[in-house]
C-alpha cells in the first residue's frame, strides 16, 4: 500500500554560524550561497571584491584549498559488480566529493572541480589535465591580459598558481614546462605570486609535475543532488567534527586507513584545511602535522513513534504484516572495519556501526530501490548498506508489534562542512526549504529504467516521490563514452515527461567544449548534467539521448519535493576556557547567539525534528 499523505517532515534545515571559515552547510549547499560566500573570504583574506575572471577563479581555488585536502576515498558500488570492480570508480559528483568526504586525490577532487568553474564561469570553463605523476587543473580566463580567453594553472591538490615574471598574468602548464626551472621555483621573484606561494603545500611539488603535459580530461565530473536532509520526528542528525564518537575510540569512515597518529581512518598532514589563515602570503609550505585534517561523522538516530501515525513520514510502504521506511543522505555510509591494521579492510565482511537497530526484529535491507533484498542477520547491518547513500529497511512485523524500536546510521561527512562555533560569541542563522528528496541513482542498481538501456544511445529513467508528494525540482546526470577525442560537433539531450508524451528539455544541445592549446590524448569519456523545476507532479520521467551513437553508460535522476513545515531542535556541544557546554533551541524562531568563551572547540551540532 503507497500512502499519499503529506506528513510534518522537516525538509532542509541547514544552519550557518558566523565563523570566518567553517560557517556551516547554509553557506555552501547551492553554488549562489558557495560563490557569494567564497566571495567574503577573497575579500577579507586579499584586500578586495572578486570581479574578473581571474580573481573569482582564485576566490573559488583559495576556498577549495581550505576546505578540500588530499587522501583516497571509499569507492560506491556504481557498477553493481563491487566496490572494486566495474569501471570507473572515481567519485565524480561534486556535492557528495564535498559532503560526504571532504578530501580525494588529485583526479578526483580535480574532476569534482569542473563543476564548480562551469556554474561559476560558464561552459567547459575548467578541464583536468594529466601531467607528470599528477592530474592537475586548468581555468580558461577571458578579460585583461587573457584577451578573448586562455588556460591558465589552477591546481589546488597541489596549492599552485604561477605568475609570469612580472606578475601580470597566469600562467598555463606548457608556459610553465617551458621554463620550468624559474616558474616552479617558490624562490624565484616571490613577489610576482602576489601572496599565493608556489608549491603550497610542499616545496618540490611543482617542480617534477609540470615537465609534462599529456591528457585533457573534459566534463571529469558533475554536480548531482544537492546536500538535502529531510529528517522524520523521532530522528535526530548528530555530526562530529573529531573522530571517535561519544566514546573516543568508535571510527567509522569509508575511505583509506593511514591510521595517522594511531587514529585509524583517513587522514592528512600537509594542507591548508584547519589552519587557513595560515595560506595567504606564506613564506614556506603548509607545516606538517599528523591528522592536519581528518573525517567527521554525521550519526541518524530514528525512533518512530508507533503510536501515532508520525512514523509514517519515514515509510514508503506498509501493511498489516509488514512496514518498509526509506533513507536518503548527502553523507556516505561508513563502517568500523574489521581489522584497523589494513589500509582497506572496508571493503571486507565485518564492518559494524554503519546501521544498527536497537533491538532484534525480522526486517531485510534493499540498496538497489527495492529490487533484491538481504535479511539482517543480528542487530549490526553495516556490511549490507555500507558505501551507499541511501536503503530501504522492512519490518517483516506490524507496525504495531514495532514500539520502542530505532535504530541508527553512522555516516562519514566532511569536516570542513559542519557549522563551528567561534571565540568571543557566535550568531547562529537557521533556514528550511521544506523540500525532501528522492533518487534513483547514482548506481546502476538504483536506477529505473523504463525505456532503452545503459550501453546503448538512450535510455530513460523514471523517479516518483516516495508518498505522492508534489515535486519541485529536477536534477539530472549521466555519464557518457564520448570518444578520444571527443567530438566539439557531438549533441547532447536530457528531457523529461510528466505524462510520457510531452518533453521538456533539461539539458539542450550539450557539447563537449574544447578550446585553446591541448594536449596529445584525452579522456575518452565525459559528463553531463543539469537541474531544472517541474510542475507538482508526484512522478517523472527522463529521457537521454543524443543523435551522434555514443553510449550512455550509467545516469541518474534527483526530485525535490515539498513537505509540510516543521520545526528544528538544534543544539551544539562545545568546551572553551570556561569548560564544557551545551545549549538548544527551537527553529523556526528568532535570532540565536551563543556566549562562548576563548579557545573554542565545537564537539558536535545536532538537528532534531520535533512537533
Amino acid at each position: 500500500m503507497l500512502l499519499t499523505i503529506l506528513l510534518a517532515l522537516q525538509g532542509d534545515p541547514q544552519l550557518k554560524t558566523d565563523h570566518p571559515w567553517y560557517p556551516g552547510e547554509l553557506a555552501m549547499s547551492t553554488f549562489e550561497r558557495l560563490f557569494a560566500h567564497q566571495a567574503e573570504v577573497y575579500q577579507r583574506v586579499v584586500g578586495q571584491a572578486p570581479r574578473s575572471d581571474e580573481e573569482k577563479a582564485l576566490a573559488s581555488w583559495l576556498w577549495r584549498n581550505t576546505h578540500y585536502w588530499h587522501g583516497t576515498e571509499g569507492h560506491e558500488n556504481l557498477w553493481g559488480k563491487g566496490f572494486a570492480d566495474g569501471g570507473d570508480l572515481r567519485t565524480r559528483e561534486y556535492w557528495t566529493g564535498l559532503f560526504a568526504h571532504g578530501y580525494g586525490l588529485c583526479g578526483t577532487t580535480h574532476s569534482q572541480y569542473t563543476a564548480e568553474i562551469e556554474y561559476l564561469l560558464g561552459h567547459g570553463r575548467g578541464r583536468g589535465l594529466g601531467v607528470d605523476g599528477h592530474n592537475s587543473f586548468e581555468v580558461w580566463l577571458t578579460g585583461g591580459p587573457y584577451g578573448d580567453g586562455k588556460w591558465a594553472l589552477l591546481d589546488h591538490d597541489i596549492s599552485t598558481v604561477v605568475y609570469n615574471a612580472d606578475g601580470t598574468a597566469l600562467l598555463s602548464i606548457p608556459e610553465i614546462k617551458a621554463d620550468l626551472k624559474r616558474m616552479a621555483d617558490p624562490k624565484f621573484k616571490p613577489e610576482r605570486q602576489r601572496g599565493w606561494l608556489v608549491a603550497g603545500l610542499h616545496k618540490d611539488d611543482a617542480k617534477g609535475v609540470f615537465s609534462g603535459y599529456h591528457t585533457a580530461e573534459y566534463f571529469a565530473g558533475y554536480a548531482g543532488a544537492p546536500p538535502v536532509v529531510r529528517l522524520r520526528r523521532g530522528e535526530t542528525l548528530r555530526r562530529w567534527l573529531k573522530p571517535g564518537l561519544e566514546d573516543g575510540k568508535t571510527f567509522v569512515y569509508w575511505g583509506q586507513n593511514l591510521k595517522m597518529g594511531d587514529v585509524p581512518g583517513p587522514a592528512r598532514h600537509l594542507t591548508w584545511v584547519n589552519q587557513p589563515e595560515k595560506m595567504f602570503k606564506a613564506t614556506s609550505p603548509s607545516p606538517y602535522k599528523d591528522g592536519q585534517a581528518r573525517f567527521a561523522n554525521a550519526v541518524y538516530t530514528y525512533a518512530p513513534d508507533f503510536s501515532t501515525a508520525d512514523y509514517r513520514e519515514g515509510v514508503i510502504d506498509e501493511s498489516d504484516k509488514h512496514v518498509t521506511f526509506e533513507f536518503y543522505t548527502p553523507y556516505i555510509i561508513g563502517c568500523a572495519p574489521p581489522n584497523f591494521d589494513k589500509e582497506w579492510a572496508i571493503y571486507e565482511p565485518g564492518g559494524k556501526h554503519g546501521l544498527v537497530l536497537s533491538r532484534a526484529v525480522p526486517c531485510s535491507v534493499s540498496v538497489d530501490q527495492g529490487k533484491t533484498w538481504k535479511d539482517v542477520d543480528g542487530l549490526d547491518a553495516t556490511d549490507l548498506v555500507k558505501g551507499y547513500r541511501q536503503y530501504f529497511l522492512r519490518f517483516n512485523a506490524a507496525p504495531k508489534s514495532l514500539a520502542g524500536l530505532s535504530w541508527r546510521t553512522v555516516c562519514q561527512a566532511s569536516v570542513s562542512t559542519i557549522p563551528r562555533l567561534k571565540d568571543a560569541g557566535t550568531k547562529i542563522s537557521y533556514e528550511a526549504s521544506d523540500r525532501g528528496i528522492v533518487s534513483t541513482g547514482p548506481t546502476i542498481q538504483q536506477a529505473r529504467v523504463v525505456d532503452g538501456a545503459f550501453g546503448t544511445r538512450a535510455v530513460t529513467l523514471e523517479i516518483a516521490t516516495p508518498r505522492k508528494e508534489a515535486a519541485t525540482r529536477l536534477i539530472v546526470a549521466a555519464h557518457i563514452a564520448s570518444a578520444c577525442p571527443p567530438d566539439p560537433s557531438f549533441k547532447y539531450q536530457i528531457e523529461y515527461s510528466v505524462d510520457g508524451k510531452a518533453w521538456t528539455p533539461v539539458v539542450k544541445d550539450w557539447q563537449v567544449a574544447r578550446r585553446g592549446q591541448e594536449p596529445g590524448d584525452y579522456w575518452s569519456q565525459s559528463m553531463m548534467y543539469g537541474a531544472v523545476d517541474v510542475p507538482d507532479a508526484p512522478s517523472v520521467r527522463v529521457r537521454f539521448r543524443n543523435d551522434s551513437g555514443k553510449p550512455f553508460l550509467r545516469a541518474e535522476a534527483h526530485l525535490l519535493y515539498k513537505v509540510a513545515k516543521g520545526a528544528t531542535k538544534v543544539t551544539f556541544d562545545w568546551t572553551d576556557d570556561a569548560g564544557a557546554h551545551k545549549e538548544s533551541k527551537v527553529f523556526p524562531g528568532g535570532a540565536w547567539e551563543l556566549k562562548t568563551g576563548k579557545n573554542v572547540q565545537t564537539r558536535w551540532v545536532e538537528l532534531e525534528a520535533v512537533k
